[in-house]
């Protein structure tokens, strides 16, 4: 069952263009929120051995903006690289995407990255997904005053579980779009089912994403942890939202960030440390943490380029394009079914 929430403004109607500038977006609420379903498995991962949180959940508001934040620093290569590939070959990817498609952004966010895209791929409709539903629908309002022209619709859905998108969405063919490298937060095996996903949701249309290469150490670690502290601020505001989702105890003085690349996996390991034995407490349970244990936050996978289009062939993509920076450090990839 769908709940359909609109904005407080008004349901836009399309009509002529004189009356885009009172468009306003709709957001649609997938599915009935479920208030114990995010407890239940916040504790399935606190109670496992070794303890886990899953990587959408360092996304609450503050989260989100200190994600923003990252993205600004100068270790953290992925969203300029990935940026200046779109800007030098912008008219080559906007033809092998079809202009004139509707856009459907996973893990929108402050939407910035799409919005860049509206130039050349000319959509007439933005379909915005994210977690974070209350942000994603602040940076949705203030991307129709921009754009009036352009119908929008925010989803707050966790997509990572479930890539279905509603009526509103729109018929024919879309571009889905995936940036950043977020696809690095599957597994290889998960990443397949997840773009077989992307591949029916694009309905004979694309799938334009980001994908981090493979490169060495020395410039992968400090992308994820930082001189300034940034992303271990980003890591450890996941326990103050964790207590707020549970009722725990965290405190993040007794904590600290983890980054390393494991090279046999071919990832990044996000992880919190102990600094202490500390025990945290939530309504009817608790946990020992020993000094160094570890809660394990987020993976995050890079490929290389060959290998990342094997697995776009494996979901059952067939007409592959893609660009990389003169350094290979990062590519964008539009598929085709």
């Amino acid at each position: 069952m769908e709940i359909r929430v609109p904005t407080t403004a008004a349901r836009a109607k399309v009509g002529p263009m004189d009356g885009f500038a009172d468009r306003s977006p709709t957001f649609i609420q997938l599915d009935k929120p479920d208030a114990q379903a995010p407890r239940d498995e916040l504790l399935a991962g606190l109670q496992s051995r070794p303890a886990s949180i899953a990587p959408k959940f360092l996304y609450d508001a503050l989260g989100s903006r200190l994600f923003d934040a990252i993205t600004a620093l100068e270790e953290y290569y992925p969203t300029r690289t990935e940026a200046a590939i779109v800007e030098r070959h912008g008219a080559e990817i906007a033809a092998a995407c079809a202009p004139g498609q509707t856009l459907v952004d996973l893990g929108a966010g402050n939407c910035a990255k799409a919005a860049k895209l509206f130039a050349t791929l000319k959509p007439p409709r933005y379909v915005a997904v994210d977690i974070a539903a209350a942000y994603l629908r602040d940076a949705l309002e203030r991307l129709q005053r921009a754009h009036p022209q352009i119908e929008m619709l925010g989803l707050g859905v966790d997509w990572s579980r479930s890539l279905r998108l509603p009526a509103e969405a729109g018929d024919g063919p879309r571009t889905v779009f995936f940036p950043g490298s977020s696809i690095g937060n599957f597994s290889p095996a998960a990443a397949c089912e997840f773009l077989r996903s992307c591949r029916a949701a694009a309905r004979g249309g694309c799938l334009l994403i980001g994908v981090d290469l493979l490169k060495p150490r020395h410039i992968l670690e400090p992308a994820y942890d930082d001189a300034l502290g940034v992303t271990a601020a980003f890591n450890l505001n996941l326990l103050r939202h964790v207590n707020a989702l549970i009722g725990a105890d965290f405190d993040v003085r007794q904590w600290r960030h983890v980054a390393r690349f494991d090279a046999t996996r071919g990832c990044i390991e996000m992880r919190l440390a102990a600094r202490e034995d500390v025990r945290v407490h939530w309504a009817g349970g608790e946990r020992q943490f020993l000094a160094g244990e570890h809660i394990h936050t987020e993976d995050s996978f890079k490929y290389r380029r060959d290998d990342f289009a094997a697995l776009l062939r494996d979901a059952g993509f067939r007409q592959l394009h893609w660009w990389t920076d003169d350094r290979e450090w990062f590519a964008v990839f539009v598929a085709r079914g």
